[in-house]
């Protein structure tokens, strides 16, 4: 599994509260593990707990994409980097349970080794330095919050031109849909102006005496 993969734990557990909304999907045990993804070893792991470890990481972790966001890379490495010493990870070469299916030798590939404590503590390990690593590859700058009002969920910018701003399609066409409406609103709102100051500028020409033209 490539460490590329591992930050989109970190955009997930962002994810599952929405602030300006008011939501948070990270309530219960059984939110917690769905998180983890249910086939998991880690779902499996999961306790009670976990679920307030979870959320106070959550907090930390939007901080560093907000910062990111913001502009400020210096306190969005910080930021993570403080992460990243209270929850360690172990890398480890894996891949000789998988055979390439052309040469049949072992498929290697750096692999996050769970030694944590928790589960809790071991997806915030993973989270953290899969987002490092797509922080120190694509560059801070890649690390985005949603334009979209009022959504606001975080993302990690792969594309080749630097030029996400959305987390979803979805959030792209809503804020689309929403710029040109109000675009459409405007052209109005200065067409009528003109019409109402065409009118007032022949009505008072009408009204003023032939001598005094």
């Amino acid at each position: 599994m490539e460490l590329a993969y591992y930050a989109d734990y970190a955009v997930r557990l962002v994810n599952s509260e929405e602030p300006e909304r008011g939501t948070d999907a990270l309530t219960s045990l059984e939110a917690a593990r769905e998180l983890f993804g249910a086939s998991t070893h880690l779902a499996s792991r999961a306790v009670e707990a976990d679920v307030a470890r979870l959320r106070a990481v959550r907090v930390r972790l939007r901080g560093v994409f907000e910062a990111a966001d913001e502009g400020d890379e210096v306190r969005s490495v910080d930021l993570l980097n403080a992460l990243m010493l209270e929850f360690p990870v172990s890398p480890q070469i894996s891949g000789h349970e998988n055979l390439d299916d052309a040469t049949g030798r072992p498929d290697w590939h750096m692999h996050l080794a769970d030694h944590a404590a928790s589960a809790g503590a071991a997806y915030s390990a993973v989270a953290c330095m899969g987002l490092a690593f797509q922080l120190t590859t694509l560059g801070v700058d890649r690390l985005g919050i949603c334009e979209a009002a009022p959504c606001r969920n975080a993302y990690v910018d792969t594309s080749t031109n630097r030029s996400r701003r959305y987390c979803s399609d979805r959030c792209a066409t809503r804020a689309n849909v929403a710029a040109y409406r109000a675009r459409k609103r405007l052209e109005n709102e200065r067409s009528a102006l003109s019409g109402r100051t065409q009118e007032a500028a022949q009505d008072a020409s009408e009204a003023t005496p032939v001598s005094e033209r």
